[in-house]
């Protein structure tokens, strides 16, 4: 299966993008699914049509989804929200309230990931179209395998044991005194079973044979911005851009003196969009005179897009980590487009890489190559960090 992520700065038009890559890809003969995992669904209205949580057939092969946070969670984690809504009535709240509560902050985003790798499994669909949230939800999504797998190692694992260890003493007094159960042997391993399956989706992702994302922008300065923090951002964690897509931009033949300014800053800006995401490939689509909603609309923007290009190709493959050997040891060389040097820190402890830029953080376990080896420092070399590993002395 392909998987092509869309994202890109509230409002920039990803979810039309994604439904008019969805409509190419569909037309070429592959079996489509675009999924939108945005909490503010919007595929339906790009589509023009009702949709729901399970995909529903737009057209020759081409299915539409929009998820449901509800009808997962009861789906695939029914009884770890019936014992937090136990435990929430116990505590004395009413049952309405214990419900809603018991969708724990970020559910959304897990369950995205799940219901990815549900489709990518089952392998009912060649092209697996994902309309996601706006930049910033989107990176806590994408980095969810790598942040749960920190914390199931450090944390839960450990206390999984502790708790198994313990339940059978301390259950007989803690039962009558909290008026709800300790949980069970099998409501401790439900959620080490779902992070497996968010961790072999993280393999999936950093497959760039298999998984790519499309960067959706506007010729503005702000929006560009976000768009090279999003690049970078996503390198960090391995996850390859292949495509750049500008959209609106103020044709040519619109004459209004009303637009000038507008038009003189998109070619100050659509230029920059260029220079800044090279060598990526940036495709170029114009303001229309009407919104982007039903099928005729988007089989236009489809035209625009991709011409008689099939857009489940990778437009574009880079190496994003390598590793280098060198006379004293090895080089770990990260592509880290956009940062000033300020922005990144970096420590070692044991077999872990801690990279931190700004306010995102990636704990990323080294190969036995390098853990075994001390850092002798980093240094940025164009869009590159590069980290140097040698021998202990003596060693």
């Amino acid at each position: 299966m392909r998987l092509i992520l869309m994202t890109g700065k509230g409002g920039v038009g990803k979810t039309s993008m994604a439904a008019a890559t969805g409509l190419r890809c569909a037309e070429l003969g592959y079996k489509t699914l675009v999924l939108s995992t945005d909490p503010a669904h919007s595929l339906a209205d790009s589509f023009d049509m009702g949709l729901s949580h399970q995909p529903k057939k737009v057209c020759d092969n081409l299915w539409g989804a929009e998820l449901d946070v509800l009808e997962e969670l009861a789906h695939n984690w029914g009884s770890v929200k019936r014992y937090i809504t136990e435990v929430l009535q116990a505590r004395g709240m009413e049952g309405v309230q214990a419900e809603e509560l018991a969708i724990l902050p970020g559910m959304d985003e897990i369950f995205g990931l799940v219901r990815v790798f549900r489709h990518h499994k089952e392998g009912q669909y060649d092209v697996l179209i994902i309309d996601s949230a706006p930049t910033g939800t989107a990176l806590r999504l994408l980095s969810i395998p790598e942040v749960g797998g920190w914390y199931m190692r450090r944390l839960y694992k450990p206390l999984e044991k502790v708790a198994g260890y313990l339940r059978p003493l301390v259950e007989p007094i803690f039962r009558p005194l909290a008026g709800f159960s300790l949980p069970d042997k099998e409501m401790m391993a439900l959620p080490y079973e779902f992070y497996e399956q968010i961790e072999a989706l993280g393999r999936i992702l950093t497959d760039h044979t298999v998984s790519s994302v499309r960067l959706v922008t506007n010729p503005e300065k702000m929006v560009i911005k976000e768009s090279l923090r999003a690049q970078a951002y996503l390198s960090l964690y391995n996850i390859a851009i292949d495509l750049v897509i500008s959209n609106r931009i103020i044709p040519d033949e619109v004459v209004d003196p009303y637009f000038q300014y507008w038009k003189e800053n998109q070619k100050i800006y659509r230029q920059e969009i260029i220079d800044n995401f090279s060598p990526l490939p940036v495709k170029e689509v114009p303001l229309y005179t009407r919104e982007i909603c039903g099928m005729a609309t988007l089989e236009k923007l489809k035209e625009t897009l991709y011409g008689d290009e099939d857009p489940s190709q990778v437009y574009y493959h880079r190496n994003i980590y390598q590793i280098i050997q060198a006379d004293d040891g090895f080089r770990l060389e990260i592509y880290l487009p956009g940062l000033p040097d300020e922005k990144i820190e970096l420590s070692k402890s044991g077999d872990e890489l801690n990279i931190r830029i700004g306010n995102h953080r990636r704990n990323m376990v080294l190969p036995q190559s390098l853990a075994t080896l001390r850092t002798g420092g980093a240094e940025k070399d164009g869009d590159r960090l590069i980290i140097r590993f040698i021998e202990e002395s003596g060693a």
